[in-house]
């Protein structure tokens, strides 16, 4: 099968540019080929007008000017966080002599580029301060000391990434000339005839014409609008491409078994199930007992019972035969479900065994730091058949782990984990296994089809009976400093009242700074310098000291303790012999203690939406009334107020998560963060172009539909092995 694009988008650089281009567009970026160069779209442009020369400058007008950098300094804000850079800049057109001033705030970007004697295009409203004129954050585009045409400002010029070695105008010229040298006749269309028709797409020589040298930026903007469907269709044929083949796997049906451990654990549970868990439990069951494999995520709020759900999906296929492995991401969250799941079955857990059921099964835990008798035993139990759950952390994925028969896999906090290491543990079994990933993070509906588009998804979003309304309040200490007291005297009430607390920390030490959840750059890595972050040792010396918490039972947990200690606290405070447990986000999901009621986060501004909603569902689960304190030393108007102020705004998860994809950049939803290489998506924005992936998926599962192999379509094949190659294709298999 001939997966290579068009020669033209193959070509190399040095080939069309020559040596000295081609060489610095590859190392600085990352660019090698006519196509990939064709793909660095610009990421703005800039609306001209008439070039105005300083000394006829208009105050405060939009103006447009061609300069040249006299002096550049940089200094911290006195009255407000961050960095002020200063440029001035002299009169470069020609037609008059002047000079001015120019201000960025937290102009990192201004700082990078700009060096005395640098030559620039600037576009801002004009201003005076202090009676000189200036122009406040500029756009700018750097020039080429021969580019004198004055015909640029007339147009929209398109700013590039670039980098100081190779500017925003290099990449234009470089594009330029592909552009002109182009064999357009060769270059075939990724989507098909058909499809562009219906969407009113513009040929694809159009489009890269107009996305890159636009004569007014209608024109750019409708290019862009081309590619992006084009990029939607790619992803969204990739997923049904995936989801046909997966369909078309033979797995081992696992069907129910009447009287079976299922039907016997059903009768014997103490609560309803609600009608979500039951609806969802019913579409595993049929999913189960088919012959390929299912491939589901399920969804669903902090409490919302996900795990009763997918317990009952392992009873079912013990019942077949098979066994069943659950994923953990952390030591406290396996040993956590581990225990807990023993105890929901009682005697089931327990089969063969003395005062166990004699028709049971049995759940093993098997996690790196067990002692090696332990782990002995574990992988026996697994490989003999004997054990039908088997709940671990990455120790599972090792090569001396073995199954007697594999039938399920769940992935709990599915977005901890990647996708090969999904598929260690899918190689393990003898056929395809079952599969279902779990997240308690809710899932915007466009995320869901970009992102795990290859999975079936089902959501539970009712909590069940007897969990508690949380109450989310934001504290701010720079406004009510005295408020440090009333945090620790509220714990003291609740603990008189036979109530247990938890405190959360950023980091776990001093030293460790690698340890907090949102590492610092830019201005806050300065801001953090100049505020103490809490951690877990520093507070645990603190409240020692606290009148109102003297005499209270404290304990401390993070990752850095070894497995018995971690386990010994977590079970003191489970047993409610610890009143107040100091930890990083350890607890942040699967710790069930019905008796801790509030939770105090401090520099909450530290740790990300989703975290902050799964911490607080760590209290409220026992029938009392929850109480969360997001603490920030932050200003009122700092930018990351925000997040906190819409976490305390509502507990619908889902409402958050939309949010969260709002004020944050979706770069780090997508892309990079997840696959280690450069973003994957280009102009395609999920939360924006929900009608356009909506669209580009109907389509895809009409071609796949069609043409399962792409037979048809080689330039759509050609494109999906072009832009998901093995590495940024791991971002499609989060779950």
């Amino acid at each position: 099968m001939d997966t290579r694009l068009p020669a033209e988008l193959d070509f190399p650089l040095e080939r069309r540019l020559g040596k000295p281009t081609a060489s610095k567009l590859e190392k600085h970026l990352h660019l090698e080929t006519v196509g990939e160069l064709l793909q660095h779209f610009p990421r703005k442009y800039l609306k001209r007008g008439e070039l105005t020369p300083i000394a006829d400058m208009p105050v405060r007008e939009e103006v447009t000017l061609i300069a040249r950098v006299q002096a550049i300094s940089s200094r911290r804000m006195r009255q407000r966080k961050g960095m002020l850079v200063e440029v001035t800049i002299a009169d470069d057109s020609g037609t008059g002599f002047g000079s001015m001033s120019l201000t960025f705030f937290n102009g990192y970007t201004a700082e990078k580029q700009l060096s005395v004697g640098t030559r620039a295009m600037f576009s801002g409203k004009s201003d005076l301060y202090r009676g000189r004129l200036t122009l406040t954050n500029p756009d700018f585009v750097l020039l080429a000391d021969d580019d004198q045409d004055p015909s640029l400002a007339l147009q929209p010029v398109p700013v590039y990434a670039a980098t100081a070695k190779v500017p925003s105008w290099t990449i234009a010229r470089s594009i330029g000339l592909i552009l002109d040298s182009m064999d357009w006749e060769s270059l075939q269309d990724p989507v098909p005839e058909d499809v562009a028709h219906r969407h009113h797409l513009m040929p694809l020589r159009r489009a890269y014409e107009l996305i890159h040298r636009p004569t007014e930026v209608e024109e750019a903007y409708r290019a862009q609008n081309r590619f992006r469907f084009q990029e939607a269709l790619v992803l969204q044929t990739a997923l049904a491409r995936r989801r046909a083949l997966s369909a078309q796997q033979e797995a081992t049906a696992r069907p129910p078994r009447p009287a079976g451990l299922l039907d016997r654990f059903d009768a014997d549970l103490p609560f309803t199930l609600t009608k979500g868990q039951d609806d969802v439990g019913q579409t595993l069951s049929t999913e189960l007992g088919q012959p390929h494999p299912m491939n589901r995520l399920l969804q669903g709020e902090v409490g919302s019972g996900k795990t009763v759900v997918a317990l009952r999906a392992m009873l079912q296929v013990i019942d077949a035969g098979g066994q069943a492995a659950m994923l953990a991401p952390t030591e406290v969250l396996a040993v956590q479900h581990y225990h807990s799941i023993r105890k929901t079955l009682g005697p089931l857990a327990e089969g063969g065994m003395l005062g166990g059921d004699a028709d049971g099964t049995r759940v093993v835990l098997l996690t790196g730091s067990m002692t090696t008798a332990q782990r002995k035993v574990a992988l026996l139990e697994a490989a003999s058949g004997d054990a039908g759950i088997i709940i671990g952390t990455h120790a599972l994925l090792s090569e001396n782990v073995s199954f007697y028969d594999l039938g399920l896999i769940v992935v709990d906090e599915q977005h901890r984990f990647g996708v090969e290491q999904r598929d260690l543990l899918r190689a393990k079994a003898t056929r395809p296994p079952h599969l279902l990933v779990m997240t308690a993070t809710p899932i915007p509906r466009t995320i869901a089809m970009t992102v795990f588009g290859d999975l079936e998804t089902s959501t539970l979003s009712e909590l069940p009976a007897g969990r508690a309304p949380i109450s989310t309040h934001v504290v701010g200490l720079v406004e009510n400093p005295a408020w440090v007291n009333r945090i620790w005297q509220r714990a003291r009430e609740e603990i008189d009242a036979g109530r247990q607390i938890y405190v959360v920390c950023p980091k776990i030490g001093e030293a460790n700074d690698d340890d907090m959840p949102l590492p610092a750059d830019g201005a806050d890595a300065v801001e953090d310098k100049q505020r103490n972050i809490a951690s877990v040792t520093a507070i645990a010396e603190l409240v020692e000291s606290v009148p109102s918490l003297q005499g209270t039972r404290i304990g401390v947990l993070h990752g850095k303790l070894d497995s018995t200690e971690k386990t010994e606290t977590m079970a003191a405070f489970t047993a409610g012999e610890i009143d107040l447990l100091i930890s990083t986000t350890v607890i942040e999901v699967g710790v069930d203690v019905h008796n801790a009621t509030v939770m105090v986060i401090l520099d909450a501004d530290r740790f990300g939406m989703s975290q902050l909603h799964q911490l607080r569902g760590r209290v409220g689960r026992g029938g009392l009334p929850g109480t969360c304190l997001l603490v920030t030393q932050l200003e009122p108007d700092h930018p990351s107020r925000e997040r906190l102020d819409a976490v305390a705004s509502t507990t619908d998860g889902f409402e958050l998560s939309q949010k969260d994809l709002e004020l944050r950049r979706e770069g780090d939803i997508l892309g990079a963060s997840q696959s280690g290489g450069k973003s994957t998506l280009k102009l395609l924005r999920v939360i924006k172009d929900e009608k356009t992936i909506s669209k580009a998926r109907i389509e895809a599962r009409e071609i796949i539909d069609a043409d399962l192999h792409l037979e048809q379509q080689p330039s759509l094949r050609a494109a999906i092995m072009a832009y998901l190659d093995p590495e940024k294709e791991a971002f499609l298999e989060r779950g």
